[in-house]
């Protein structure tokens, strides 16, 4: 079990496509929890049933839809890609679409997942719709009468198991009954076309599209975030021995200076060949002007490829 654990970590980590797809997986794990541990409970009011369920149907999915587009790679690289200045580089439509593309697919996860849950499970349904159905089917189940309620305010009451009218009565189980049902097929339906659109797309695909033109698409896709990456840690590198250099040169400086010379750990202590291997991995670069001119140079003007 823990070896199986161990090559699903690894796959994750290899490169960020795979750690999107953990993070997207994760999230719509996350969103199932989430429903389960959601205390639904319906208004049982006709006029407030339909708009509260269909609002814990639609308002958390697009949270969830958001929050997989912040969370995903793909967004900043794409968003560099098509904000940047023209510059020496010149830009490919494709990529910022395929880029699009993967962010989308990856973000609708989680919702999906919610809506399919929230369908299948058919709470919310049978809240939002049991004022449409027609009681007559249901008349021999119990239904109340003699309660001085009208039929709307009745069925409205439905998903309300707890109420009085419903007591010594199965006519709320068999409404809750057929809605759920209602709620499970359309459930299914979705995901079974979800399921056929995917599988569609993927052997179909082939037939419309050139593979070769695709594989270049995806590799400089790649190629766009695995420079990214290694663009923040160089920088990051060259901050830290930039930041290194300024500290040990001021206590070299206040060294010089001081009338009373303390003895002083090893550690601050810089030599020429010190100095030296510290210049090559700074390329050079010592001054805040000649980093910001690097750095907008980056921006405004990337390498040719």
């Amino acid at each position: 079990y823990m070896e199986r654990l161990k090559l699903v970590l690894q796959y994750f980590q290899s490169n960020s496509e795979s750690i999107s797809n953990g993070i997207c997986i994760i999230l719509a794990l996350v969103s199932v929890k989430l429903y389960t541990s959601f205390d639904f409970n319906c208004p049982c009011l006709p006029q407030y049933n339909k708009l509260y369920s269909l609002g814990v149907m639609i308002v958390p999915p697009i949270i969830l839809f958001f929050l997989g587009v912040l969370i995903n790679r793909h967004t900043g690289v794409m968003m560099d890609e098509w904000m940047r200045p023209l510059g020496n580089r010149s830009k490919n439509p494709a990529v910022v679409k395929y880029l699009f593309s993967a962010m989308i697919q990856r973000a609708l996860l989680a919702p999906l997942v919610w809506i399919l849950v929230t369908l299948l499970d058919g709470k919310i349904f049978i809240c939002a719709f049991s004022v449409s159905v027609d009681p007559t089917p249901f008349s021999g189940t119990g239904q109340p009468n003699n309660t001085g309620l009208d039929v709307v305010k009745i069925m409205a009451k439905v998903p309300c198991k707890e109420d009085v009218i419903f007591r010594n009565s199965s006519f709320r189980k068999a409404v809750s009954r057929y809605v759920r049902c209602y709620s499970q097929a359309v459930g299914w339906s979705i995901l079974l076309f979800l399921i056929v659109l995917g599988a569609l797309g993927r052997l179909l695909k082939p037939c419309f599209e050139n593979h070769g033109t695709f594989l270049q698409t995806r590799y400089w896709s790649n190629y766009l975030d695995v420079e990214q990456k290694l663009f923040d840690e160089t920088c990051v590198l060259h901050a830290r021995d930039f930041a290194r250099k300024c500290v040990v040169q001021f206590f070299e400086d206040v060294r010089e200076n001081t009338v009373l010379h303390l003895p002083h750990p090893p550690n601050i202590r810089c030599t020429q060949e010190v100095w030296e291997d510290e210049d090559d991995r700074l390329y050079g670069i010592s001054k805040q002007d000649q980093m910001n001119h690097l750095l907008n140079k980056w921006y405004y003007s990337k390498p040719e490829l």
